[in-house]
């Protein structure tokens, strides 16, 4: 039986970013995720954290629309993101893990192509192109093709076309991976002005340094089962997080009589 996890938002009635429900998914014998229950509070920093394998992508990609689940619900501010899809992809940007986009457009071709899919005004794109490839750094590349940008450049493009409409949240899978560390603290810097300024932010990381700085909301999974969620601080309980992720995950370490030759 599946278990519910996440705060209850006391003191006023704001509604969750993100409401999971009984989330499932089969890739053919194997359960990538084991009927999940999740509530991701407005205005939270929360990072979804995992090893590999856990299922991490998996859930993401079917809160945001884009792998339909076997069984069960995702809510993004109060749409079903599968029975109105639409209403619901309005309010979110993302920022798949795969990295897939329209790489044979430059930048800024590409953040008016995905401007225009959201029937965003044209001059309102302009400037917020201009904008926000100049904040992340990529001024110089927006006449480049996307396709001869680096790893770095592809994560920040990719978080360009999540911002681009200004959505109340954005999630994004695995953000940090392959970015420099000039590129990333932009990228934190970023995000933690928009979570500020009332927008929500969900991502994956298995980066326990990076997450204990930027969340002030987790959920650990583990073989497509949420094992603990709730505050940070709740959820660490004076421990150091890697700690916890280690015990709650069942890792293990290597005791004085294994690797005796190394």
């Amino acid at each position: 039986m599946s278990r519910r996890y996440g705060d209850r938002v006391t003191g006023h009635a704001r509604e969750p970013a993100v409401l999971l429900r009984g989330l499932t998914k089969r890739f053919d014998e194997k359960i990538a995720v084991a009927g999940i229950d999740l509530d991701v509070p407005s205005g939270s920093f929360f990072g979804l954290l995992g090893p590999n394998g856990a299922g991490k992508t998996t859930t993401l990609s079917m809160t945001v629309g884009l792998l339909r689940p076997d069984a069960g619900t995702a809510h993004v501010l109060g749409r079903n993101v599968w029975a109105d899809p639409v209403a619901a992809k309005r309010l979110l940007g993302a920022l798949p893990d795969s990295g897939r986009m329209f790489d044979r457009l430059t930048g800024s071709e590409l953040l008016a192509y995905i401007g225009l899919l959201r029937g965003m005004a044209r001059d309102v794109i302009d400037l917020r192109a201009a904008e926000l490839l100049d904040v992340l750094g990529l001024g110089d590349a927006g006449h480049k093709m996307v396709i001869d940008y680096s790893a770095g450049m592809k994560k920040k493009i990719g978080l360009a076309c999540a911002l681009l409409h200004s959505p109340r949240l954005v999630v994004l899978d695995e953000p940090f991976e392959g970015v420099d560390p000039v590129s990333a603290a932009l990228i934190r810097d970023i995000l933690q002005r928009y979570v500020a300024g009332g927008g929500t932010v969900i991502f994956s990381s298995h980066v326990m340094e990076l997450v204990e700085k930027l969340c002030d909301h987790i959920a650990i999974l583990a073989a497509g089962e949420i094992r603990a969620a709730g505050p940070i601080e709740t959820v660490r309980g004076g421990r150091v997080l890697e700690d916890v992720f280690v015990e709650v995950v069942g890792g293990r370490t290597a005791t004085g009589a294994e690797l005796s030759w190394l």
